[in-house]
């Protein structure tokens, strides 16, 4: 079998040289990319090791997004099987599903380099390369990658376009959207691969962010169902206990979270999942039990930037603020990530450290404008960060202009909403904070501020419930808006005694007067059968009806008003 790529005698040579434009990533703190030239040339290869990547980059980009697994033809059968290498790990990782580590991700770009280099009609190392380079420039936060990354899909369309089969680069294409946060163009590259390939379990985790990012929460439940049953295994239960948490189901989301943890063996898979159950304990409260998964995943990756920061935010909620900020700075220093830099400026203005935020602060800003650049919608964040930090004006336009591209995740909608509340349009933040409260699982900054809305519009009842809600899933979800959470809740005050007025049972009536009883002939009582008196029924039962049905009332009214402490609230927010 002739397994070397079939080239048309006009094929040309690569658009862009590969070791000029797309430099090979190292896993230093990223800055500008490493000198190409600095790169060892490899030893001449032999005619086994050029037929191998020659199949290597046929195939390559079908096992990177679909998981076949392909066998290359061994002469000595007998021999031992070979220690597989980065980039082979890389392979497998990718054909699980499941994340691969950065040395192997570096391994395997600079293979596929090479590789197009000298054959650039080879389609499926053109995807390879291309869904590579996503991967580097989301763990990297560079999105400088993420252009390389389009060149490189748009190459591999060029030599094979999607309707010929190459649904491979339409997958990496929906991954870039999904990178980009342009969700919208990441269902529809989804669902045209969907479409044509719908047992093609690649798409699916791409759907599940695209659908996540507009909103779209039954799509997304339906597409996680789907790559369950098409992929079962660690990342389908990653993605299950996600889906678990954002509908507030905690410990069926603790529950599953935990099976993949136990079931994950690639180190870097098994980090992953260590963090997402670092994030469920932050969530719920338990910084103690964060700090302690967090931690697990760097004894095995020492280098996971999401632990990092995961448990520089449980560290600082224990008060032990040194260690947080180091494990700030070593995040920032592995991947600096907007997120990140927001984070660490917030917690320096807890401290008062007023000149330390401000720095963050211009980073922040200097960063969204590198994304921004770089063709990602940085939005959602910017928003946030006006409406706390800058201009909630510029933030309520920035916000809505979101919401109007179809961007209608819970995220956005707390944002708008706060911006809106930031603005003075109290009135029109509202409609915004509840759906994200009613969307969003538990989360306690979005409960805080939905309360802080309700209390601006004298909205007591319901302010008082979702501002104690925020503070009792995690009393420490911020460093600024956790204490101003407590302190608007302080000057609500405690609710009335019995709950609300229109929660009490009305009065008893007064029992009826009695009738005076009409005397007899000669003012006579009226005789009893047997000559006894009758007795005397109105001015004796009353005073004794009166007393009982009166006690009566109040031992039902007193476990009516006890055994619906949260019906008065609601009630009255109605």
């Amino acid at each position: 079998m002739d397994v070397t790529p079939q080239q048309p005698p006009t094929a040309l040579g690569p658009e862009y040289a590969p070791d000029a434009d797309w430099p090979l990533p190292d896993e230093s703190p990223p800055g500008p990319p490493p000198d190409p030239v600095s790169l060892a040339e490899p030893p001449p290869a032999s005619m086994r090791t050029t037929l191998r990547r020659a199949a290597f980059g046929m195939v390559a980009g079908a096992v990177l997004v679909t998981g076949a697994v392909v066998a290359v033809p061994d002469e000595d059968k007998d021999a031992a099987p070979p220690v597989p290498g980065p980039v082979s790990r890389a392979m497998t990782a990718t054909a699980a599903g499941s994340p691969a580590s950065l040395s192997d991700l570096t391994a395997l770009i600079g293979d596929r380099q090479k590789w197009v280099g000298t054959h650039p009609s080879d389609s499926g190392s053109w995807a390879v390369l291309g869904t590579a380079y996503v991967e580097w420039g989301r763990r990297a936060a560079d999105p400088a990658y993420y252009t390389r990354a389009e060149q490189a899909l748009k190459r591999s369309l060029d030599v094979r376009p999607g309707e010929s089969g190459n649904t491979a680069a339409w997958v990496g294409l929906a991954s870039l959207a999904n990178a980009r946060h342009d969700f919208v163009t990441a269902k529809k590259w989804g669902e045209t691969v969907r479409a044509r390939q719908p047992k093609e379990w690649t798409v699916y985790p791409e759907l599940i962010d695209a659908y996540n990012g507009l909103g779209d929460q039954k799509s997304a439940i339906t597409a996680v169902e789907k790559f369950t049953a098409l992929r079962a295994g660690v990342p389908a239960l990653g993605r299950a206990a996600e889906m678990y948490r954002d509908r507030g189901w905690r410990e069926d989301a603790l529950a599953t979270a935990q099976d993949a943890a136990n079931r994950a063996t690639a180190p870097a898979e098994k980090a992953a999942c260590l963090a997402r159950l670092g994030e469920l304990a932050w969530e719920r409260g338990e910084p103690k039990e964060a700090v302690a998964q967090y931690g697990a995943a760097l004894r095995i990756d020492k280098g996971h930037h999401p632990s990092l920061a995961g448990r520089a935010r449980a560290l600082a909620a224990l008060g032990r603020t040194d260690e947080a900020l180091r494990d700030y700075q070593a995040a920032l220093a592995k991947s600096p990530r907007p997120a990140y830099l927001l984070e660490l400026g917030e917690l320096y203005e807890s401290l008062g450290l007023d000149g330390d935020s401000v720095d963050q602060y211009k980073k922040l800003r200097a960063a969204l404008d590198l994304g921004e650049a770089r063709g990602v919608d940085e939005s959602l964040l910017l928003g946030r960060f006006e409406a706390a930090h800058g201009d909630a004006d510029a933030a309520v336009e920035l916000l809505r202009a979101e919401w109007g591209r179809g961007h209608r995740s819970a995220a956005v909608a707390d944002a708008l909403g706060w911006a809106l509340h930031r603005s003075g349009d109290s009135d029109g933040a509202l409609e915004y904070a509840e759906r994200a409260v009613d969307t969003g699982g538990q989360n306690a900054s979005y409960a805080y501020h939905l309360g802080m809305v309700q209390r601006a519009l004298n909205d007591f009842g319901p302010a008082r419930r979702h501002l104690e809600g925020a503070l009792r899933t995690n009393p420490k979800f911020s460093p600024l808006d956790a204490p101003l959470a407590q302190e608007a809740l302080d000057t609500l005050g405690q609710p009335p005694a019995g709950g609300p007025r229109d929660m009490q049972p009305a009065p008893a009536p007064e029992p009826p007067a009695p009738e005076p009883e009409p005397a007899g002939p000669g003012g006579d009582a009226a005789q009893a059968p047997g000559g006894a008196p009758a007795p005397a029924a109105g001015p004796q039962a009353a005073p004794q009806a009166g007393p009982r049905a009166g006690q009566q009332t109040g031992q039902q009214a007193q476990p009516t008003a006890a055994a619906q402490p949260s019906a008065g609230p609601s009630a009255a927010g109605g």
